[in-house]
């Protein structure tokens, strides 16, 4: 049976991603250049790319291209989760973006984590964390507002929870407990991670206390699947 065209670009440039000519986080060229390379349209074009990315081996950006998929990004999870500790031990480089800073009230789930009464005022932080420029997890943080009034403005300047807390008077915090659930990522939850919808992603919902023992943070984090390995860390 003849080869279809998509089928042998997907082949050409998958032997050439194994072979190093693009190395993980590079851009391949655009679709008009690489359907002037094959001599093809951009339909078939997107059909090799689309075979690419379901293999995982690419993603794309919107606006900005199709990347090589990074290597998975070993995340431990132990008694101190920090990101950019984690990233930066994996040999990436770690940031994040903040979508959304908001003051509300508790619902039932935050209040019986935090320990708050229902309907008490938290703060809560959502966004994305990269791994060198790829999307690897969404992330939505709630505190108690009252103990942490001043904790959103420091997220938006600084990008970073842990760098926030400490500045708000708590320097070190702990995991009491996280609880893994696999899903399967809805359109929204798959464009803001760029990978397709249905793809596997695993959430986990963890609680964090002070040195005391009172919680301060309930987390939730949808990691995409074919990027993070998660590990189960003894940590001091």
């Amino acid at each position: 049976m003849k080869q279809a065209i998509w089928s042998a670009i997907a082949g050409t440039l998958t032997e050439e991603i194994a072979a190093g000519h693009y190395r993980p986080g590079d851009r391949l060229p655009t679709e008009a250049a690489l359907a002037a390379r094959f001599g093809v349209n951009r339909h078939t074009v997107r059909h090799a790319l689309a075979a690419l990315a379901e293999g995982g081996l690419v993603h794309s950006r919107q606006g900005a291209g199709v990347f090589v998929a990074q290597r998975p990004t070993d995340y431990p999870l132990g008694r101190r989760v920090r990101f950019h500790q984690n990233v930066l031990a994996a040999g990436q480089t770690p940031s994040r973006r903040i979508s959304r800073t908001e003051t509300r009230p508790s619902d039932a789930e935050e209040a019986r984590a935090l320990r708050l009464k229902a309907g008490d005022a938290v703060q809560v932080v959502e966004g994305v964390s990269l791994a060198d420029g790829q999307p690897i997890a969404v992330f939505r943080s709630v505190f108690p507002a009252e103990r942490f009034p001043g904790l959103l403005a420091l997220a938006r300047e600084t990008g970073s929870i842990t760098r926030s807390l400490a500045a708000s008077g708590l320097t070190d915090y702990t995991r009491a407990e996280t609880r893994l659930t696999a899903q399967l990522a809805d359109p929204v939850l798959a464009l803001a991670l760029a990978v397709r919808p249905g793809a596997p992603v695993m959430r986990t919902l963890a609680v964090n206390v002070d040195p005391m023992g009172r919680p301060v943070e309930l987390g939730t984090t949808w990691f995409a699947g074919d990027r993070v390995t998660l590990t189960v860390a003894d940590q001091p």
